[in-house]
């Protein structure tokens, strides 16, 4: 017999033994459970607020609520109910992180990097210019340490925190002047949230934080020359095509972008097991749909865009993107040397990116190249 077949012989012993062993295993703990008596369920009846920085019933992302709502009621049998507020039906909406905080409500959504005021390192788990796409951010988050890092940081603010939705690579947002230089954004005021927009103020424009109900408005009235957002299928129903020219890809500044949910600390540790489960379950669910919801509706609504609205679709010249590049590199050295929690949360983020950049170069770049 070969040494081949004989290793194979025996990795198939192993994983037979393996297996067996992993069923011994759950029926002594089986077994133990029925020994302990039966587990104690509670009863008792949840009736929670979640507060979202989305407009309310916004498409994707207020739908996403919504149905978080709905999967968490059958799931626990009615016994945790969730009222969904929009954003400024309850508070302001980028009040939520105050809100759950403090107990006025129980949950909230929206992205982390709207945090930044409170500390710079929550950035790092919505997204990095030129960093990971979304299949690569979760990996990090659910396999990777970085779950472990943001429950460390948010516990610090009475949070417990879930991924629980992604945008995928945005767009790089809408313009009424052309983009052929880096020196075309100087002096840009551009809607644009996160690290991104400390990319914007190194290339000497100015970063603009909103909500997503005033974009529209501030950019039709001039208070800012150019906003990004998502992508094309929220970018149309936001009829930013309606005041703006152009339309430049790709989104350097957001290449897949981690929504969250994030609980009040007390509330979700008063809770039993079962149902922190449940709950965690539920932004699984609502993780994966979100990202398949983009994805489902973006090229649809591109073609809406360029075939029925004329849109001028551009593209980034090489030379700018690799100067965005360079002004991205030096705002990580900037965060990272002032702030020790973003370089904590940073240096597990770029080890993780470039290990998986390496098996991304053999499996999915080759593949993308061909089509």
């Amino acid at each position: 017999m070969s040494k081949k077949k004989i290793n194979r012989k025996n990795f198939l012993k192993k994983s037979a033994l393996g297996a067996i062993a992993g069923m011994s295993i759950m029926s002594c703990q089986t077994e133990s459970k029925v020994h302990e008596g039966p587990a104690i369920v509670s009863q008792k009846k949840y009736k929670w607020k979640m507060v979202t920085t989305w407009p309310p019933n916004f498409p994707v992302l207020g739908e996403a609520c919504n149905y978080f709502a709905q999967w968490v009621e059958e799931m626990t049998g009615g016994q945790i109910t969730i009222n969904v507020y929009g954003g400024g039906e309850l508070i302001p909406a980028l009040e939520c992180f105050e809100a759950v905080s403090g107990g006025a409500a129980e949950i909230g959504s929206g992205a982390s990097y709207y945090w930044a005021g409170r500390s710079p390192a929550t950035q790092f788990f919505t997204t990095v210019p030129f960093g990971m796409n979304a299949q690569q951010m979760n990996s990090w988050l659910y396999c990777g340490g970085g779950q472990e890092l943001w429950n460390e940081l948010y516990a610090g603010y009475n949070l417990v925190p879930f991924p629980a939705g992604n945008t995928g690579v945005q767009m790089a947002g809408w313009f009424n002047r052309e983009i052929n230089a880096i020196e075309d954004f100087k002096g840009l005021k551009m809607r644009m949230p996160g690290l991104g927009g400390k990319v914007l103020e190194k290339a000497g424009g100015t970063a603009v934080l909103s909500a997503g109900s005033e974009i529209y408005t501030n950019l039709e009235r001039g208070v800012i020359d150019a906003t990004e957002w998502i992508g094309p299928y929220h970018d149309y129903k936001m009829g930013f095509h309606k005041i703006a020219k152009y339309y430049y890809a790709p989104g350097w500044h957001e290449t897949g972008s981690t929504l969250e949910v994030f609980f009040n600390k007390r509330v979700f540790d008063g809770l039993e097991p079962r149902l922190k489960s449940i709950l965690e379950t539920a932004a699984y669910r609502m993780n994966a749909w979100t990202l398949a919801e983009f994805e489902a509706r973006n090229n649809e609504y591109l073609q809406k865009l360029v075939k029925e609205e004329n849109v001028e679709l551009r593209q980034f010249p090489s030379e700018v993107l690799e100067k965005l590049k360079e002004f991205t590199n030096e705002m990580l050295e900037d965060i990272t040397a002032k702030d020790s929690s973003s370089a904590k949360v940073y240096k597990s983020y770029d080890a993780f990116r470039k290990n998986i950049k390496q098996w991304s170069s053999h499996s999915e770049k080759p593949y993308h190249n061909l089509l």
